[in-house]
């Protein structure tokens, strides 16, 4: 198949060894010298989704153009499309994954949030509803509650929001993945800190900054910034080199949540 016009050059000199098994796996329902130039465009793609997703999709639709069979193109588009801001080509892409994987409720956060971004909040809402009404495990449940709350927020209902994810806060407790309970508490903090309850919101990031220890979020800088401190990375320095005095030396229970009042 010749190349788009638009479309970025095969990169050249990566080791697709470093693609994930799947996909490795699924790459081999194609020719060799399809699946070397499909694996090349998904690796950038991956790689340059969280600097540059308008370049990063452009890569992930050239490997759907080739091999739009596979699942994991179709997935690898609707996710770049996501990131850039695509929400109508991510929205398609996520509602074929869906019909492809005989309607699993796997893609159901990203296509309301997809509604919710289009500005089709009843469609986002009815989403919402159908995932939750088929008892969805935490991780999904918690995604589900995050973009109903941001609905609500974007609707200037913030004590709604805040309600929701208070009432799912007490109602998930310790179950899930901590990076589940993570992302459930960030996005209360962040509710908080947009309502102005800013030693709330501190308090809140903090409770983050201990479950997240992948450090998937930026609450350590959140954290920091509404402490009104400054920043400065050194890649040099170890987790260990953190002052004892700093926002996170004292590692919150993750268990407990911080007080609301």
């Amino acid at each position: 198949m010749e190349p788009k016009p638009d479309e970025p050059a095969t990169p050249q000199d990566l080791d697709l060894r470093e693609l994930p098994f799947g996909v490795r796996a699924e790459l081999r329902g194609v020719g060799q010298k399809t699946a070397e130039i499909v694996g090349a465009h998904l690796l950038m793609a991956g790689k340059l989704i969280d600097t540059d997703p308008k370049l990063a999709y452009s890569h992930a639709e050239a490997a759907r153009r080739r091999a739009a069979r596979l699942p994991i193109t179709r997935e690898a588009t609707a996710e770049t499309a996501y990131a850039a801001g695509y929400y109508d080509v991510a929205l398609k892409e996520f509602r074929a994954l869906r019909r492809v994987g005989g309607g699993s409720d796997e893609y159901l956060p990203a296509m309301a949030d997809c509604e919710r971004f289009l500005g089709r909040t009843q469609q986002a809402l009815a989403l919402i509803k159908e995932g939750k009404g088929r008892h969805p495990d935490v991780p999904l449940r918690v995604e589900l509650t995050l973009v109903e709350a941001a609905i609500r927020r974007s609707r200037g209902q913030t004590e709604e929001a805040l309600r929701l994810l208070r009432k799912e806060i007490e109602l998930i407790g310790n179950r899930g993945s901590k990076l589940a309970r993570a992302r459930l508490r960030y996005g209360f903090a962040d509710h908080l800190e947009s309502s102005g309850a800013l030693a709330q919101a501190e308090q809140w990031f903090t409770a983050v900054v201990s479950l997240d220890t992948e450090a998937t979020t930026d609450a350590f800088e959140r954290v920091a910034a509404l402490q009104g401190m400054t920043i400065t990375f050194d890649e040099s320095e170890d987790e260990e080199d953190i002052e004892p005095d700093s926002p996170v030396a004292a590692e919150t229970d993750t268990e407990d949540a911080p007080s609301n009042e």
